[in-house]
């Protein structure tokens, strides 16, 4: 064989193998990258005279699939179950509505026994709603409550409350957020793993973090700690120009979130649960552009 013949010989046979490999991969569809499944709130849901039940099929069709309560709430558990059901949309994650007003970590026995109250409600109706996990911030440090005081207060209440987070089938995520509590990821795996029950876990915030630090670090830290995550953006250029605020005031994919980064870093800790959007709601048309936009960052 001649020079001139094995060359062309060999390149003959790569290009038919090339076209063989993309005529297979035209011939079937292509897979998920990743088990992430999306959700938002039902309040990010505005359609004027819309009742419960449009509200949660105006979040199916868009693409979603699953949906966020906040518990207590003024909407009675009947209704939002017969809506899940009509719209085959899941909870993806309940809210404990009382963990601000009423936190864990106030120095009044009063208003922590309310919050405790409020939390073991909110456990009892995220299990009536067939949800398995209940967001909760633990404490808030302020110039009252001390850090140290902060962190034993809500410790043993959320210690607590793990009977009832069992009895529910409903485990409790942490929540970051600015409450000036849990600060970095060593400290938020310690709080939890001292507490030292699998009913107890973490609901990392994505967008949160950037003010302070890098998802991605967080997200290898925590582990499979990770219940639950919330999306949203923060840009610290308008933080910086506009006030801290206005860090969140940026469309969903334009922020200082690496995205690919935070995919890779859920990949590492093989994270197969929910996104639930924490981000401007509207209406139909905008929820679809939200489900869009999610769907090509899970891809990333």
């Amino acid at each position: 064989m001649t020079r001139r013949t094995f060359l062309e010989t060999s390149t003959a046979a790569l290009t038919s193998s090339v076209l063989g490999s993309l005529a297979r991969a035209g011939d079937e569809p292509a897979a998920k990258k990743r088990a992430l499944k999306k959700a938002v709130n039902l309040g990010m849901a505005n359609a004027r005279g819309a009742s419960i039940a449009d509200r949660f099929k105006m979040i199916r069709d868009a693409g979603f699939d699953g949906i966020e309560l906040n518990r207590p709430d003024a909407i009675p558990i009947d209704e939002l179950l017969k809506a899940r059901d009509a719209a085959s949309l899941p909870v993806a994650g309940v809210i404990d509505s009382v963990h601000w007003g009423k936190p864990l970590s106030s120095p009044d026995p009063r208003v922590r026994e309310q919050g405790f109250n409020g939390l073991k409600l909110a456990l009892q109706e995220a299990g009536e709603l067939g949800c398995e996990r209940l967001l909760l911030v633990p404490a808030v440090v302020d110039k009252n409550t001390s850090y140290a005081d902060a962190y034993t207060r809500s410790q043993e209440l959320i210690k607590q409350a793990v009977p009832f987070a069992e009895k529910a089938r409903c485990r409790i995520a942490i929540e970051n957020v600015w409450n000036q509590f849990l600060l970095s990821p060593l400290e938020a795996a310690r709080f939890v793993d001292e507490i030292g029950s699998p009913w107890v876990g973490w609901h990392f915030d994505i967008g949160n973090v950037i003010n302070y630090g890098w998802p991605e670090q967080w997200i290898r830290t925590l582990g499979p700690r990770v219940l639950n995550l919330h999306i949203k953006e923060f840009s610290r250029k308008k933080r910086d120009e506009a006030g801290l605020w206005k860090g969140f005031d940026v469309e969903l994919g334009e922020g200082d979130n690496d995205w690919p980064a935070v995919m890779s870093a859920l990949d590492d800790i093989a994270y197969h649960g929910w996104g639930i959007l924490e981000v401007r709601g509207g209406d139909a048309t905008r929820l679809k552009f939200l489900a869009e936009r999610t769907d090509r960052i899970f891809a990333g």
